[in-house]
């Protein structure tokens, strides 16, 4: 089961702190119990999970150049079959004609243009 979490550093730390402490109190003479196995266990896996993470970190990554090379291309989409409820298609409502932003940025240039063209009437007061 792996485990989802941002930094094991902390966790590898309380763990080996929890283990000195499971040593300290069970004294030299003794074996270990359950709960220390339990401890050495989850320590293992905790330092493979960071050594995995550490390797995974290593592998090469696509640069920005590569993602900004990477195209994709749209396939066209089958079209559609004509309906057999041609009344239906009439009823169908057309969206009004608008002027796209390239149309109005020109109009604008246009109007500018023609404005500084023209002849200026003098200022009186």
């Amino acid at each position: 089961m792996p485990i989802r979490t941002a930094s094991l550093t902390k966790r590898i730390s309380a763990n080996g702190q929890a283990l000195h402490r499971a040593l300290m109190s069970r004294g030299a003479d003794q074996e270990p119990d359950a709960a220390e196995a339990a401890l050495v266990a989850e320590r293992r896996q905790l330092k493979e999970e960071r050594d995995r993470r550490k390797a995974e970190a290593l592998q090469p990554r696509p640069s920005a150049v590569d993602k900004l090379l990477r195209t994709h291309h749209a396939q066209p989409r089958d079209k559609p079959k004509a309906s057999k409820d041609a009344q239906a298609a009439k009823n169908v409502k057309k969206p009004k004609a608008r002027m796209s932003r390239a149309e109005k940025h020109a109009e604008k240039a246009a109007a500018q243009e023609a404005a500084r063209r023209s002849p200026r009437k003098p200022a009186t007061k």
